[in-house]
This record gives structure tokens, C-alpha cells and sequence, in this order.
């Protein structure tokens, strides 16, 4: 019997969302419809667990607003022939008038993809040895940004060292281990988040957002880590007591 469902598709500029309602009754023969089509067959599901891909509108808000709201959501990574999902678990907020933010002193070569536009990624090196991956937020030429602290990867990548495995829900436990196991680095700094760029967002699933409502899943908001000026601000959110949170 064929199914009805919607089928979401996302243009190859990784903004315009299409919905299309139609009958199917084989998988495979639609995707292949797809593949003669001007977009990229996103994803094939029942319409109530269509999942889509975070715009750059929505990342167009308050990044005290953003930040929370992020966790839940889903980081994918297109890396070597796999697709990578990682549920957020943790994410700190920098704001404009932000002591603690790159761009508080203003614009410079280095945080200019912090200035905008907005749903695109900021990418920094530290210490000599680690990347950070965050998502620019609000107007462009703002200067804002929200760092994804820690993720729960849905599998490991085939390409990851050997001596990183054992670490399990922890690989990815902190900005650092979180670039470094999705092969972040600077090369994708000022990247719209997008298909095309191997590197997007998804919003929450259903599931997650009626657990988060039910009080099973509960959001912790506390100061941010490893930071020396405005470190009393309670801009650090965090999924209580998952094991792939970072630790202080």
C-alpha cells in the first residue's frame, strides 16, 4: 500500500526548504527522482518527524536566546564519505559588550566571520593545538556567537586515531575534542552552515522537545569555563547530567 508522507527537500544554496506531499511506495524510486532535480534529496520520513535544517533566520536572534535553544539540537558533519550527527549537549553564549567575546575589541582579520552573517561558523585556534567551532548569531556586523562546547556523536568516524576510541561519549567532551574529532579546523572558519559546506544544523527532534517539556531532560545555566574576564555571567547551558558534557 503506498504511504503518504511530506518529503523534504533543501535547495544546494542550503536555505530554501521544499515540502512536497505525494503518494510512495518505494524508497529508492524517489530518490533517484530526486537526483534529476535541482534540489538535494534531504531526507525521506513521515511529515511529523521531518527533520530541517536550521536557517540563518533562526540564528538571527538574541544569542542569549540562541544558545539555549541549541541544545538538543543536531551538528552534522559530512566527513570522507560518512555523515556524522552529533547531539548538542553544551554551548556558551558571547555577546556584543561581552568582555570575554573575540569581537568586543572590534573587528580584526582573525574574528571578522564573528561579525556575520548570521548561521555561518566561527572557527578559532588556541593554544597553539586546539580549534573551536561556534555559530555567529544575530545582525550582521554585530559581533556575536554562540560556542558549542560538547556534543554526543552517533557514532565514531571511521578516521578517528585509534587511541581517541576508548573515550566512547567522551570524544567529543569540549571544543577541542569536538573539532578535532569532526576534522574542524580553520579551514572552516566564515562557512554558511549549510549541505553544500559539509557542515550544518538541525533543529531538535520532536521526541527530544516533548522530553525537555516533560521535565525527563532539564537544562542547567551556569557561569562559562576557562575565561578570565566576565566569567560571573550565567551564559553556559548544559543537558543535566549527560555523559558527554565538559567538565570545568
Amino acid at each position: 500500500m503506498a504511504k503518504t508522507g511530506k518529503i523534504a527537500l533543501i535547495s544546494t544554496d542550503g536555505y530554501s526548504l521544499v515540502e512536497l506531499s505525494r503518494c510512495f511506495d518505494d524508497r529508492s524510486k524517489f530518490i533517484q527522482e530526486c537526483n534529476h532535480s535541482p534540489y538535494d534529496c534531504y531526507q525521506l520520513q513521515h511529515s511529523e518527524s521531518v527533520p530541517l535544517m536550521i536557517s540563518a533566520e533562526w540564528c538571527d536572534r538574541n544569542t542569549l536566546h540562541v544558545a539555549p535553544d541549541l541544545i538538543g539540537c543536531t551538528l552534522v558533519r559530512q566527513l570522507q564519505g560518512e555523515t556524522l550527527r552529533g547531539l548538542i549537549v553544551e554551548t556558551e553564549a558571547y555577546c556584543p559588550d561581552d568582555p570575554a567575546c573575540h569581537a568586543y575589541r572590534g573587528r580584526t582579520p582573525s574574528n571578522a566571520a564573528m561579525f556575520g552573517p548570521p548561521g555561518h561558523s566561527y572557527v578559532y585556534f588556541i593554544y597553539g593545538m586546539y580549534h573551536c567551532f561556534n555559530v555567529v548569531t544575530e545582525l550582521l556586523n554585530i559581533g556575536s556567537a554562540v560556542l558549542i562546547r560538547a556534543i554526543e556523536l552517533d557514532q565514531l568516524p571511521q578516521t578517528i586515531d585509534a587511541k581517541y576510541k576508548k573515550q566512547g561519549k567522551r570524544i567529543a567532551a569540549g571544543p577541542g575534542k569536538l573539532c578535532r574529532t569532526l576534522a574542524i579546523d580553520r579551514q572552516h572558519n566564515g562557512l554558511g552552515l549549510m549541505p553544500q559546506n559539509q557542515l550544518w544544523l538541525e533543529h531538535r527532534a520532536p521526541t527530544f522537545q516533548e522530553k525537555l517539556d516533560q521535565g525527563y531532560y532539564e537544562l542547567v545555566q551556569t557561569t562559562r569555563i576557562g575565561i578570565s574576564k566576565a566569567a560571573e555571567q550565567p551564559w553556559r547551558w548544559y543537558l543535566k547530567d549527560h555523559p558527554s558534557v565538559s567538565k570545568p
